[in-house]
């Protein structure tokens, strides 16, 4: 089932006290090489420094006072660990969260220091899931999919509903996916705007799983996935891709080199940080540059939390 639009606008006013409300930039020089209008909405100045925590708030909020009680629980190495612990720590929740022994310090840390509790799991996705199911039956606590439930979905699509409010008329709106919560969610708002707007995907060809899902009419199983896009690596829901299937017309696809140009290409244009994840998006309308020309095109730069200790240039 799609939500309706009255759904997406209620997540906007649940979660606005939480979240920041992040900026539209443009860069004349994008707009040059690809002979469009390029509205960039940055989510890498967002709370947690992804988009993320739109979803994990709106979640939360549409809990019980006795499941708030109990607090939160899921499985993360990346932003929605980071994500539901702030959004946690803001509503005054306990949350609990799954990360694979080999997570990223820089990651770890910031979880802890949001104040959840971190439980450690062997790195494969078998263990993540069995050691949520055991430490969800011991605490209690609700399980919050970090890109599979409908509520982090609306959350999500709040962030184009703020984007549309700066950049008018949009034609195209781009955003990349892996479990697929963003572009659900962007799809959704998009769908509910206007219904010519078009909506896109971005993906490494190394982690092309919703590539060949929409291909083949079903979710394809991420097997093995290798990009530098480590927040792409995930694999999409059933909840998600029903939308994306109804809603998205295609996803691009990218080379790693590709995906690192771009990367560089904003820090040193647009001086902003952006994160792989988000280079994905930038590196689709650069690699497929005249199908974008004489339109105007909104992209979802989704976060900036990089280890500036790796950087690939």
């Amino acid at each position: 089932m799609i939500p309706a639009l009255k759904d997406v606008q209620a997540a906007v006013k649940r979660i606005a006290p939480y979240v920041h409300n992040t900026p539209v930039l443009t860069s004349a020089t994008i707009d040059a090489m690809l002979k469009a209008t390029v509205y960039f909405k940055c989510e890498n100045f967002q709370r947690g420094g992804a988009f993320k925590i739109r979803g994990a708030v709106n979640a939360i909020l549409q809990l019980s006072e006795d499941e708030r009680a109990r607090g939160v629980i899921t499985h993360s190495s990346g932003n929605f660990a980071a994500a539901l612990a702030l959004a946690a720590s803001a509503l005054n929740t306990k949350a609990y969260i799954v990360m694979p022994s080999n997570a990223p310090s820089v990651k770890r840390d910031a979880v802890a220091g949001y104040g959840a509790q971190i439980i450690d799991c062997e790195p494969t996705l078998k263990s993540r899931e069995s050691t949520l199911i055991a430490e969800q039956k011991k605490k209690g606590a609700t399980f919050i999919h970090p890109s599979n439930d409908m509520n982090v979905i609306l959350g999500h699509a709040t962030a184009v509903m703020e984007l549309a409010k700066e950049a008018k008329q949009l034609d195209v709106v781009i955003a990349p996916v892996g479990g697929g919560g963003l572009l659900a969610g962007t799809a959704l708002a998009v769908n509910h705007l206007h219904y010519y707007i078009e909506t896109i995907g971005a993906e490494p060809f190394g982690a092309d799983d919703a590539y060949l899902s929409l291909k083949t009419g079903k979710i394809q199983p991420s097997i093995n996935p290798k990009t530098i896009a480590d927040g792409l690596k995930t694999q999409l829901g059933d909840l998600n891709f029903p939308i994306i299937q109804k809603l998205v017309s295609k996803i691009i696809r990218v080379e790693e080199n590709e995906i690192i140009e771009a990367m560089k290409f904003i820090w040193e244009r647009m001086k902003i940080v952006i994160e792989p994840s988000s280079a994905v998006a930038v590196a689709a309308i650069f690699r497929n540059s005249t199908e974008f020309k004489n339109r105007k095109v909104g992209v979802i730069l989704s976060g900036g939390n990089v280890d500036l200790s790796n950087l690939p240039f």
